[in-house]
């Protein structure tokens, strides 16, 4: 891990349930349970601005201080969210060691510019914005940089360079991003024009005035 491993303090619920979760989330708090190493799964809260500020900014490791068991090394596992979809209202953790491989979803952030992209239609595609990777806890990255300056039409798992320890979960030969160009639309025909005779359109131009 490139930063130091965040300490959270945290509180243990003595009561669970979908309504005493919402007065929990009203007074600022978010529910979560830890799992881990054969024990009973722990019911806790923490608070929601710090935790969200530490996952905003890529934390896969934190470490709880926990009210009466003391500090615990902890893997976020799993987020679960409201139904628009825009807010945690829960966490699952599970204790760790930081030698232990673990396998997480990693973001994926894309630099440079594939020099095939300046073809006339060319687009650009991201397949894939989060990485499954397989490492130690210790090892995490908070986020996988793949460069596409030498990209041609496509770039794979197998052509990007990895951090050291970490392995993709997915076979070197998945695409990561691919350019394709788009066809151009053909111009619209002028209605009508389809309709018209150019045979009789000749003939109509040769008949001769009427006299009066």
């Amino acid at each position: 891990m490139s930063k130091e491993t965040p300490t959270i303090t945290a509180e243990l619920r003595e009561r669970t349930g979908s309504r005493y979760s919402r007065r929990l989330r009203s007074a600022g708090k978010l529910p979560a349970v830890l799992y881990g190493h054969g024990s009973n799964p722990v019911s806790i809260s923490v608070d929601e601005i710090e935790i969200i500020r530490y996952l905003t900014e890529g934390a896969h490791v934190v470490e709880l201080d926990i009210e009466g068991m003391g500090k615990e090394t902890c893997l976020i596992k799993d987020l679960q969210f409201g139904w628009l979809g825009d807010n945690v209202i829960h966490m699952d953790l599970a204790k760790v060691d930081l030698d232990e491989v673990v396998t997480v979803n990693i973001r994926v952030v894309y630099k440079g510019t594939p020099a095939s992209l300046k073809q006339a239609g060319a687009v650009l595609t991201q397949d894939i914005s989060e990485l499954e990777i397989s490492c130690k806890v210790r090892d995490i990255p908070e986020e996988i940089v793949v460069d596409m300056d030498g990209m041609e039409e496509s770039l794979t798992i197998g052509e990007v360079t990895l951090p050291e320890g970490v392995t993709a979960v997915a076979g070197p030969n998945t695409t990561m991003c691919h350019i394709f160009i788009k066809a151009e639309e053909p111009d619209e025909p002028v209605e009508g024009a389809e309709d018209a005779d150019p045979a009789a359109e000749a003939a109509a131009s040769e008949e001769p005035a009427s006299e009066d």
